[in-house]
């Protein structure tokens, strides 16, 4: 078993164990609130990149596929299931980008269950997640997030440029469908497909880090005014 599928199955069983934790604690409405809330203020963070052809792909996927308050749960059954075949089938620049995807969703969701804790019963809105996000008292996990924002997207650069790569995935569908794990290969080919045409990844990457780490910095400053947008 590579590395890279060793890590697929820690993150797996990390983002299981914590929705079990807060299916159990009735959690679950409010964090799926606190994910639909963020990904409207990161569309409206980053609205400006967002109307760019270039980079919409790539901000779509980040929101829809990492953040968003979608159910993952056949996805990742799907990789659960066939995780020991994983690396005989994908190079191992895929299942990389993979165990990065998976990093960062569970560190996301990790975060999102310490907010929803703080936002039970209250509206969300720009005033009181900023509340929230204070009392939370944890700037070192929201940067280790945002600094694999970047370890994410120079993975999935690698697997761009993949010789070969665009047509293995268009062969693989059938098969993928017909072994059941169709949701996995959706989100591989939507991750490829959102970087296909970024050019230098940097350039949507850098922009994105910078603004997040604004806007981190500005909410941990009591002498700050509220950075986040009215959504």
């Amino acid at each position: 078993m590579t590395d890279s599928t060793k890590q697929i199955i820690r993150h797996l069983h990390g983002i299981s164990t914590m929705q079990e934790i807060a299916e159990k604690a009735g959690l679950m409405p409010t964090i799926r609130a606190v994910q639909a809330w963020q990904c409207k203020r990161l569309l409206a963070s980053h609205q400006q990149m967002y109307q760019q052809k270039r980079f919409k792909p790539a901000v779509e996927f980040f929101i829809n596929e990492l953040y968003g308050p979608n159910d993952f749960s056949q996805r990742d059954q799907d990789i659960a299931r066939i995780v020991p075949k994983m690396s005989k089938f994908l190079p191992e620049s895929a299942l990389q980008s993979l165990a990065s995807a998976l990093h960062l969703n569970t560190l996301s969701f990790e975060l999102d269950f310490e907010l929803a804790k703080k936002l039970v019963d209250t509206e969300i809105n720009r005033d009181t997640y900023a509340t929230a996000y204070v009392s939370c008292n944890n700037s070192a996990t929201r940067q280790q997030q945002i600094d694999y924002i970047r370890t994410l997207g120079n993975d999935l650069a690698d697997v761009v440029k993949m010789k070969g790569i665009s047509s293995l995935l268009f062969i693989s569908r059938k098969p993928a469908k017909m072994a059941g794990v169709l949701a996995l290969h959706e989100f591989l080919e939507k991750g490829f497909k959102s970087f296909k045409n970024i050019g230098n990844v940097e350039d949507f990457i850098s922009p994105v880090m910078d603004k997040e780490h604004q806007i981190m910095q500005q909410l941990i400053n009591p002498n700050m005014p509220n950075p986040l947008p009215d959504v």
